[in-house]
C-alpha cells in the first residue's frame, strides 16, 4: 500500500510540473517566439554575410593577389606591397577586400614589410593574421619575433619564438628554437639558450639547424667553464 501512494505521490509531482510549465509557456509564449524569431534571423544574417558577402569578396582577393605574390617571390617588396600603378599590392588589397577577406595578404604584408625594414608595421600586420594552417599560423609567429628582433625588444620577441615553436612539430619549429636560444643568448641567459639547442638535437636531428647544432651547444657550455 505504501508503495502504491509514493507512487501516487509521484505522479501528482510529475502533473504539478506539466500544469506549471504550460502555464509559463501560455504566460509567456509571445516573449518566447520573439526570442526564436530573433536567433533565426540572426543565424539567417550570419549565413548569407558568409555566403553572398564574404566569400565573393575572399575570391575576388584571391584573383587580386596573382601580380602582387609574383612580386614577392622576386623578393620585390616594395612592389608587392604598394603594387605597381596597374596592379593591386597587398596593402591595397586589404585596403579593398579587408583583411577578413584575404587572410593571405595580411601575413604577406606584414612579411614584406618585415623585409623593408618597417618593423612596427610588420608588426601589426601580423597580429591581425588569423589564418587556419598550423605551418603559416606558427611563420607568422615567428615572423612576429623577428620583427621585435629588429626593435631589439629580445624579450617580447622570446615569446613569439616559443609560441611559433610549439604550435608545429616539424623541421620550421627547429628553426624557431634556434632563433629562441639565440634571443636567449643575447638576454644572457645561457642556461635556458642550451634547453633550446640540445631540444633541437634531440627531436629534429635531421634538420639543417640539427646537422649544425653541436657549435651552438659547444659555444654555450665553453662559456659555463
Amino acid at each position: 500500500m505504501a508503495k502504491e501512494t509514493k507512487e501516487e505521490l509521484q505522479q501528482e509531482k510529475i502533473q504539478e510540473t506539466v500544469s506549471k510549465t504550460e502555464t509559463f509557456l501560455n504566460e509567456n509564449k509571445n516573449t518566447i517566439y520573439t526570442a526564436v524569431a530573433v536567433v533565426l534571423v540572426i543565424a539567417a544574417s550570419i549565413l548569407c554575410y558568409q555566403k553572398f558577402y564574404l566569400q565573393p569578396k575572399k575570391a575576388e582577393a584571391a584573383a587580386q593577389m596573382y601580380p602582387a605574390e609574383a612580386a614577392f617571390a622576386a623578393q620585390n617588396y616594395e612592389v608587392a606591397l604598394k603594387g605597381d600603378g596597374n596592379n593591386l599590392g597587398f596593402e591595397q588589397i586589404i585596403d579593398e577586400y579587408g583583411s577578413k577577406a584575404s587572410q593571405a595578404a595580411t601575413l604577406y604584408a606584414g612579411i614584406c614589410e618585415f623585409n623593408l625594414g618597417n618593423f612596427e608595421s610588420a608588426i601589426t600586420y601580423l597580429k591581425k593574421y588569423k589564418g587556419s594552417d598550423e605551418i603559416l599560423a606558427a611563420r607568422a609567429a615567428a615572423c612576429i619575433g623577428d620583427a621585435y628582433v629588429g626593435l631589439e625588444d629580445y624579450k617580447t620577441a622570446l615569446g613569439y619564438f616559443e609560441k611559433a615553436a610549439g604550435v608545429v612539430d616539424n623541421m620550421y619549429a627547429a628553426t624557431y628554437l634556434r632563433k629562441a636560444g639565440e634571443v636567449c643568448e643575447a638576454l644572457g641567459n645561457n642556461e635556458k639558450a642550451l634547453k633550446f639547442y640540445k631540444q633541437i638535437k634531440e627531436k629534429y636531428p635531421q634538420t639543417m639547424e640539427g646537422y649544425d647544432i653541436d657549435k651552438y651547444i659547444s659555444r654555450i657550455e665553453n662559456k659555463a667553464e
